[in-house]
């Protein structure tokens, strides 16, 4: 009598998933001229490795779908692409393209251990490819963004938020994610001179408690963003900058790309005419999509151990 064999799951980089981080890195890369995906991917692969010290802080790592789709077709979501187009809505509002080779993610505890696992990687990496963005972030008032209002109040639990954020198995890319990352300053002294009332009917929630406004504003941030229109989304945002020049690190995580695609679509005004009433305060100057591989396909990109 032969034995069952159990399905394994694919698993996710944990790091998607880890929330109370207090420090984090972003760091975006294109490799050097003549550099091919595969050493791109294979590099980042090797961070990963036990032998490389992390000191407790999670790395997640994603590439531009296109070189993700070069070496590895087969763990590639269908029809994802990059960011290679700047996106332009109602009264010429562009959400610009900036896509990258890659990203790195770091984040943990203390930023003096994220600030050295950052360094490492830079150095590891910097034979075949140059930082070209990078910004550091940290938590405002426990979970509040830089506009003073709670952010992600509809985000999912965390038991909810695999089935959101994780491609299923048996779909090519299985226990990987689609990442949309970009950068949006904000114009506080604008945003400050607002009474409570106005900034409260920008973002369509009350700001002490977040309890959503009744009637919404169609205008309004959540109406232009209302997930059970669009699809669901897992969102890890940060605040980034200094106390002159700051905003907010968008960070969204999805098992699709359409949903992601189909929320900027809407704050831009594309098919409606009516930009999000937050776009006239905070405006991207990134915007990249990544996929996020499973584990076990990042692992299959790693160097055996000499004598393996």
């Amino acid at each position: 009598m032969k034995a069952k064999v159990a399905h394994r799951t694919a698993t996710p980089q944990a790091g998607i998933f880890a929330l109370g981080t207090a420090s984090h890195s972003y760091i975006e890369l294109d490799g050097k001229a003549g550099v091919d995906p595969l050493r791109l991917v294979r590099a980042v692969a090797n961070l990963r490795e036990p032998r490389t010290t992390m000191g407790g802080v999670n790395l997640v790592a994603g590439f531009r779908p296109e070189h993700w789709r070069t070496v590895a077709s087969g763990d590639a979501p269908a029809h994802l692409t990059g960011f290679e187009h700047d996106l332009v809505g109602a009264g010429g509002f562009k959400m610009p393209a900036t896509q990258h080779d890659a990203v790195l993610w770091i984040c943990g505890s203390e930023y003096d251990v994220v600030f050295d696992v950052a360094r490492q990687a830079i150095a590891a990496l910097a034979p075949i490819a140059a930082v070209a963005e990078e910004t550091s972030s940290w938590p405002y008032h426990h979970d509040r963004d830089l506009t003073g209002f709670i952010d992600g109040t509809e985000n999912p639990s965390l038991i909810d938020a695999p089935d959101i954020a994780l491609i299923a198995e048996p779909k090519p890319g299985a226990g990987g994610s689609v990442l949309l990352l970009q950068k949006w300053p904000h114009d506080a002294t604008r945003w400050e001179s607002e009474p409570i009332a106005r900034q409260e009917a920008v973002i369509g929630r009350t700001k002490p408690d977040s309890v959503q406004l009744d009637p919404l504003p169609d205008d309004s941030h959540v109406a232009k963003n209302d997930q059970d229109v669009f699809g669901k989304i897992f969102r890890r945002n940060m605040p980034f900058g200094t106390v002159t020049a700051h905003g907010t690190m968008f960070v969204g995580f999805c098992s699709d790309q359409e949903p992601l695609q189909a929320m900027l679509e809407s704050m831009a005004g594309v098919r409606d005419g009516v930009r999000d009433a937050l776009t006239y305060y905070t405006e991207p100057i990134t915007g990249a999509y990544y996929f996020v591989p499973s584990l076990d396909a990042i692992r299959g990109f790693v160097d055996p151990e000499p004598g393996f």
